[in-house]
Parts: C-alpha cells; structure tokens; sequence
C-alpha cells in the first residue's frame, strides 16, 4: 500500500511538471497513470 502511494505521488509531481512545461501529452499520459495508482490504493 505504502508503494503505491509513493508511485501515485511521484505521477501526479510528474503531471505538474509536465503541465507547467506545456507538454500536454505526457501530461494526459500521467493522468492516466495517476488513474490507475487511485483505482489500485482505493481497492486495496
């Protein structure tokens, strides 16, 4: 549990960055990542 919290923290730092760079597909690529970590923390 505690691993994929850290994952899911490092995807959304990654989704910020991205935005803030302007590089809007990496970005869509870690939402969806973020998504799935969310989905796997939430059943777990």
């Amino acid at each position: 549990m505690n691993e994929l919290t850290k994952f899911y923290e490092r995807a959304k730092q990654r989704a910020k960055m991205h935005m803030k760079n302007g590089k809007i597909n990496a970005y869509f690529e870690d939402l969806q990542e973020i998504s799935h970590y969310k989905r796997l923390i939430e059943s777990a």
